[in-house]
């Protein structure tokens, strides 16, 4: 079942982070504390017999130049053993939902790696295509 991530998921997305971002990334008292007080990020996740089976972040950007959201997927991920049954798809099709239902929205944007063609493939195949900008960082 895809649901909106709540406090109580604190440990399980602790653990799931930890799986597919480098460990030590956060605490599991970071997680808590963005659960309980960051209205910028929204937070879907799949539930199986009390099992988190995965998680999709949207960061919900906010700028004086736009009257609208601009809501990034920030984070999409699936623990190997429940991937290739969809629950990518349903989650993010939720938060997509759950974001319009909240908010006036520009179109959504996400970045992936190049080389992550699995990723790539859901995405075009939910009606995501790829821009013309292209995207610089700093500082790492």
């Amino acid at each position: 079942m895809v649901r909106m991530a709540t406090i109580n998921d604190a440990k399980q997305l602790f653990a799931l982070n930890e799986a597919f971002n480098d460990a030590g990334e956060t605490t599991l008292s970071h997680i808590r504390e963005s659960l309980a007080n960051n209205p910028q990020e929204l937070i879907a996740v799949d539930e199986q017999e009390g099992t988190l089976t995965g998680f999709v972040c949207v960061q919900l950007k906010k700028s004086f130049c736009y009257d609208a959201v601009i809501p990034e997927i920030a984070e999409v991920y699936v623990r190997p053993e429940y991937r290739q049954q969809g629950i990518a798809s349903r989650m993010i099709a939720f938060a997509e939902e759950e974001c319009r239902k909240r908010y006036a929205l520009k179109p959504f944007e996400l970045l992936t790696g190049q080389g992550n063609t699995a990723a790539q493939a859901l995405y075009r195949s939910l009606g995501y295509a790829a821009d013309t900008r292209v995207h610089f960082v700093k500082g790492e």
